[in-house]
């Protein structure tokens, strides 16, 4: 597993005012070429929303009056990536550029993709098209800035809003609902309220798009620098088409002294208390998920929740297979949620009896979901809980430092050493280093090969006729 460290925050930056977007040479050139032969074309969408947040864009993308013909007759190194959409893609050096026709868009008849598109010579008549005024606006070096739906101003308010009507936006593609607040989590802004109410009305329509698509927004909206939007995304009724079994936590109370909040108000604060570690994050999500069908409430009306760790395993386990998760995330996941309530270790024995039970590696992912849990919880013990991991993360140091034994891996002997002493092969010798672990746990310094011998030969006396 990958070290599990802090990872640096980015501090809310919000801009908008306009300055001159350094294009790199080859777009500045691809431009340069369509121009020469008599066609419009600009940079368009994310890179200049990015420029102007005066971040580094991931892509440059051109948008242009050219056809793709003409962009493939312009060009020499072309690629047909996305050509039945009008998008040709232009290899310079070693880069690829997205180079897609001015067009608009026929009838969506799956609320994900056009059925069909015709081009246009009018950059207006495009950019209408798009999904939020921050992505809609295009830039020239020579001619500067057009935005024509008012994203520079968006930008600089800190405001996500659908260009043109938000419900016939969503109709279109109901995976802009969902990235608007993945836009949102990503810059620190606030979904407009109209946009909103438009989210609301078209919720439904998200069960139109593939759970790989749900899954990648989300990802992104959960590993985000701000994922306390996932409150709007509870609010407008989103969560019931991306993670059903979430709506019974919604208003769920805990009565009980260690919990001030409910099960989704919990969930969520872990979320956000989360180290931006994919696998920390999403077992933060759903640690408690199960707890609304395992209240049980005692005579004095204090609620408990007993077995909930399980249960919530088996449903995260669920929900990140609906989602098309790797084996490897959904795992850990899986792993994190079912440890998360366990006791911290609280000296090394334990503690050599805890990593001999996980992966190699896992625990620091294990200690950061109990991290964020603790500080999501009644604030009056947070203190106390956070002594006891770091009396816990200071035993796990201890033992990765000094190399104890905590694996069959680690033990002095092995399978071919109880051979030789005339254990027969099989499951037996399974059994027997699975004793000298168990011994070794307890006492490590009974990790010599002599003195395991000296062990696995009475046990082969009891064991063998």
């Amino acid at each position: 597993w990958p070290p599990v460290g802090e990872l640096p925050w980015r501090d809310r930056k919000r801009g908008g005012q306009m300055r001159e977007i350094l294009i790199p040479q080859q777009v500045d050139w691809i431009l340069a070429e369509l121009e020469k032969n008599g066609y419009e074309a600009y940079i368009v969408g994310g890179c200049v929303r990015d420029s102007l947040l005066e971040r580094k864009p991931k892509d440059w993308d051109v948008t242009t009056s050219a056809r793709p013909q003409d962009v493939k007759r312009i060009f020499r190194n072309t690629y047909d990536t996305g050509i039945e959409h009008g998008t040709v893609s232009v290899r310079v050096g070693t880069e690829i550029y997205e180079v897609t026709t001015f067009r608009v868009d026929g009838d969506y008849s799956d609320h994900r993709r056009p059925d069909s598109v015709e081009y246009t010579d009018k950059l207006a008549e495009d950019l209408k098209r798009r999904d939020f005024t921050m992505n809609a606006m295009a830039y020239h070096p020579r001619t500067g800035l057009v935005d024509l739906f008012g994203g520079q101003e968006d930008l600089r308010t800190g405001c996500i809003r659908c260009v043109g009507d938000p419900e016939e936006r969503f109709e279109e593609d109901a995976l802009r609902m969902l990235r608007a607040f993945r836009f949102a989590a990503r810059f620190g802004f606030q979904v407009e309220e109209k946009t909103k109410k438009a989210v609301r009305m078209k919720a439904p329509l998200l069960e139109n798009v593939s759970r790989e698509r749900v899954r990648e927004e989300m990802d992104q909206l959960v590993c985000s620098a701000y994922p306390g939007i996932l409150r709007d995304v509870c609010e407008t009724g989103l969560m019931a088409y991306i993670i059903p079994e979430w709506i019974p936590c919604i208003g769920a109370k805990q009565n009980t002294p260690y919990h001030v909040y409910t099960v989704e108000e919990h969930m969520i604060r872990a979320v956000e208390a989360a180290q931006p570690v994919r696998v920390v994050r999403w077992a933060a999500l759903l640690h408690d998920i199960a707890k609304p069908h395992c209240r049980n409430t005692d005579a004095d009306g204090r609620d408990h929740f007993p077995g909930h760790p399980e249960q919530s395993a088996q449903m995260a386990d669920k929900i990140l297979r609906g989602l098309k998760f790797d084996n490897v995330t959904r795992e850990a996941v899986v792993l994190s949620i079912r440890l998360h309530d366990e006791t911290p270790p609280r000296d090394l024995c334990q503690m050599r009896h805890l990593m001999s039970r996980i992966p190699d590696g896992f625990y620091p992912y294990l200690q950061a979901l109990e991290r964020a849990d603790a500080a999501a919880q009644n604030p009056q013990y947070l203190e106390a809980s956070m002594e006891k991991l770091d009396v816990a993360r200071a035993l796990y140091e201890q033992v990765v430092e000094e190399k104890q034994c905590v694996k069959l891996a680690d033990l002095a002997i092995n399978g071919r050493d109880l051979m030789d002493l005339g254990f027969p092969k099989g499951r037996m010798i399974g059994e027997v280093l699975q004793q000298l672990l168990q011994q070794v746990l307890d006492y490590p310094n009974m990790n010599q090969k002599g003195l395991l011998l000296d062990i696995a030969n009475r046990l082969k006396e009891r064991m063998l006729p």
